[in-house]
């Protein structure tokens, strides 16, 4: 495959070569375009702004090796709107400018850019019905939201009501002045503490992760320090706090995972995706569990437990906890029950 083809009038040209012949024309244009997502590539497909050798065809059409592919401006999304939701909320405190609430594993915060599938069963729809009036700073996609937790973390979040309220809570974060501890579980033992201060940038290869390994970066700083450990059966653990001064996106996870600790559940940084036991000792004391027994997590052992911050409209100190979730307890507890 050429890549070599440069946007001219915003037609960007690729010359598929020998090696792509029988490849799909969807999955052609993924790799040409590369920080492009299939799904992206299919919808240019599907709004006929990809031509081959001048005509416009499906997705899935095979190529046979010496075709040029145009590609005409980019994908048209409509834009998102959050819509209120009658959704569950674990509100750890409201007032009229705020308010925290402790989000659960398993919800987005808000959908991506045109990612209508997702647009259901968010965080912001939950709060535009429990709560109707929040601040309009963040756009229609994600009213009220300062900052954000990723899918498979749980805990506390605070969201602005306010345009006025979002600004100063926004400063707050921008200047570090937001206090933001997470319990956090990781495959083997690091140090006691330390701090992690390595930039992070998007991954080029596989752009759904972050690295940071890569130029460029943003900076970011983690301080963790570890709670306590564990070894079992299923190898050694240690339970952590971890301390963030900025939050960049998946700024725990690629941390913990630059160190060879990923958090566990966390199969896109490295963790295994089901934990496999050794053989267990006559002499364990304990109940014998099943000693061929797996053990798997569908969500990442990662917790936002505690929020600390000025409340922008009356200067008082604000300080929330929250304790494990039911499903990361059930799993440490299997752990300890699993102890050498």
């Amino acid at each position: 495959m050429d890549t070599g083809g440069k946007p001219t009038d915003s037609i960007q040209a690729f010359r598929a070569t020998s090696d792509d012949t029988g490849r799909r024309l969807d999955q052609f244009l993924t790799a040409a375009l590369r920080k492009v997502s299939r799904a992206r590539v299919q919808e240019l497909i599907e709004q006929r702004k990809v031509e081959v050798n001048g005509v416009v065809e499906r997705p899935s059409l095979k190529l046979r090796g010496d075709e040029l592919v145009e590609v005409h401006g980019e994908a048209e999304r409509p834009q998102l709107k959050a819509t209120p939701e009658n959704i569950p909320l674990d509100v750890v405190y409201e007032d009229e400018y705020l308010a925290v609430v402790n989000k659960p594993a398993g919800m987005i915060v808000h959908a991506g850019a045109g990612d209508e599938e997702r647009n259901r069963g968010t965080l912001v729809n939950a709060l535009l019905f429990r709560f109707q009036r929040l601040s309009e700073l963040g756009g229609e996609a994600r009213p009220g939201i300062v900052h954000r937790l990723d899918k498979e973390t749980s805990g506390l979040m605070v969201v602005a009501k306010t345009e006025e309220v979002h600004r100063k809570l926004a400063a707050q974060f921008a200047s570090r002045q937001v206090k933001k501890r997470y319990i956090v579980l990781v495959s083997g033992w690091p140090a006691e503490k330390g701090t992690i201060a390595t930039a992070i940038s998007r991954d080029r290869l596989r752009p759904t992760r972050m690295t940071t390994r890569g130029h460029g970066g943003r900076s970011a700083v983690s301080h963790f320090a570890v709670r306590r450990k564990l070894e079992t059966t299923y190898g050694k653990f240690a339970l952590l706090d971890v301390d963030i001064e900025t939050g960049r996106t998946h700024q725990i996870r690629v941390h913990l995972s630059s160190l060879h600790h990923p958090v566990v559940g966390d199969t896109l940084y490295g963790a295994p995706g089901m934990l496999q036991p050794r053989a267990l000792s006559p002499q364990k004391k304990g109940e014998n569990l099943g000693k061929n027994e797996q053990l798997s997590l569908t969500r990442n052992f990662l917790h936002a437990a505690e929020l600390d911050f000025v409340h922008p409209g009356t200067h008082e100190h604000l300080h929330f906890e929250r304790q494990l979730p039911a499903e990361l307890q059930k799993f440490l507890k299997k752990l300890e029950l699993m102890a050498l």
